[in-house]
């Protein structure tokens, strides 16, 4: 390259630090990075800046991307959300690139809330024994807007794969209060005409607690139904302000994707899957070995109409319909996007709002500023605990075939929130996905509302 003409670009390049302000302003940290609460500098004004935002001091995250390069995983973000344009998915404003240190600032909407903190404040209320009571409307118009966020997606041939509570995003007092954002696009994938089976690029996906059970069993053509079954765990944890499938196992990285715990724990509330409700099973490629593990009598008395009717959501009510349309077994039967949207569930009163805070005060707190200090305490944690994850893997490959046993150092629903929290450890995934042309834009959420 001319160095002339490199100085010249360089020097003419908008640079992060002239538009924003976000030093001493960090809500999050991960393995790639840093998250920033930003705004806009007051005293800088062009016609670039007047494009990108309006003279309001509206708020936006700054995600910056650590290292030399760019990791698969965030090209592919970057890729599908420059794309992508909905209500319900988090938008990507702009995209900044630092030559001189050679680090990747991504602008999106900044949202105050999300689902993890969401469902930790009503869990925490209820420990103490204080009364906050949780609104059907909030909990119904939040999953209406999942699905919607979901449904354009998954029309536009796309899959998550990483949905759980931290990465589902609410937006605070503003124009856009109590919009749902699905945000964290890492592992999202092109499905329409893979290569190769989508499971021999990244054979494990999902946070363990919102993985289907397809999954746990080696799937090789997971479809779908994947995100469908996540959504169901995500319901079930609005319902009741418990993980469904909590499970105590680390989630350890590892290309098998059978998990042993974590099966033991679908089946102490679903049931051990019959034949007939599961026809295909038995072409999965783990289910020698779920034969060799697992007593099909030892959860004879397991059910999800028993294990709801815990937290007083009976088995008559619409609510629970859907759930147990969204928590299927046999990924074939479960219910896709498009047919749970339109589900009686939807049709009753309280009806679903554009605003899933109904226009009610917001009782959560908002997003608070992290030192360095404690991001250099929770990075050594984080190391700590990652090391130990490994030496107990290696342990156990060395010693016999069970999973090591232990407490997940914090929710797993928790890793990957795109503005605050940890952030997962992304994988260098082989394979870079089609960028579409023109996603179809899925107008239901609008005509609702």
């Amino acid at each position: 390259m001319d160095y002339d003409f490199k100085v010249r670009t360089s020097v003419e390049r908008t640079k992060v630090e002239d538009l924003f302000e976000y030093e001493g302003r960090k809500i999050g940290r991960g393995t790639y990075g840093h998250v920033y609460k930003a705004k806009r500098k007051e005293t800088f004004a062009t016609s670039d800046i007047n494009k990108l935002i309006s003279a309001d001091q509206k708020e936006y995250a700054l995600k910056q991307i650590e290292g030399t390069g760019l990791s698969m995983s965030a090209c592919r973000e970057i890729a599908l959300l420059r794309e992508l344009k909905h209500p319900n998915v988090i938008n990507l404003q702009r995209v900044f690139l630092s030559h001189t240190d050679r680090k990747v600032w991504l602008l999106f909407d900044y949202a105050e809330h999300d689902l993890w903190h969401i469902i930790k404040f009503h869990r925490a209320a209820k420990a103490n024994k204080k009364a906050v009571y949780t609104p059907k409307a909030m909990v119904k118009s939040l999953l209406y807007q999942i699905l919607d966020g979901i449904h354009y997606l998954h029309s536009n041939w796309i899959l998550h794969r990483d949905l759980k509570p931290a990465n589902i995003l609410v937006m605070g007092e503003g124009i856009e209060r109590g919009r749902v954002k699905i945000a964290d696009m890492g592992f999202a994938r092109l499905f329409n005409s893979p290569l190769k089976p989508l499971a021999d690029l990244d054979p494990v996906v999902v946070t363990f607690w919102y993985r289907a059970p397809e999954l746990l069993l080696g799937a090789r053509h997971y479809t779908k139904a994947i995100d469908i079954w996540a959504i169901g765990c995500i319901f079930a944890e609005l319902l009741t302000s418990e993980p469904i499938f909590h499970c105590r196992q680390e989630d350890i990285k590892t290309s098998n994707p059978y998990h042993h715990d974590q099966l033991d724990r679908i089946f102490n509330v679903m049931g051990f899957p019959h034949d007939k409700d599961w026809e295909d099973i038995k072409k999965m490629p783990e289910h020698p070995t779920l034969l060799k593990d697992f007593k099909r009598n030892n959860y004879q008395t397991c059910s999800l109409m028993k294990y709801m009717d815990r937290y007083k959501i009976k088995a008559d009510t619409k609510a629970f319909h859907l759930l147990s349309k969204l928590l299927m077994m046999d990924p074939t039967k479960r219910f896709t996007s498009e047919s749970a949207m339109a589900d009686p569930y939807f049709q009753e009163d309280p009806l679903p709002t554009s605003d899933v805070f109904a226009g009610c005060p917001i009782p959560y707190p908002k997003r608070e500023f992290l030192s360095d200090e404690e991001q250099d305490d929770k990075s050594d944690s984080s190391k700590q605990q990652q090391q130990q994850q490994q030496q107990r893997q290696h342990a156990s490959q060395s010693g016999n075939s069970n999973h090591g046993h232990g407490h997940h150092p914090q929710h797993p629903s928790q890793q990957g929130n795109m503005q605050g929290g940890m952030h997962p450890n992304y994988s260098n995934h082989p394979g870079h996905p089609q960028q579409q042309s023109h996603p179809q834009q899925n107008n239901s959420f609008n005509q609702r509302f």
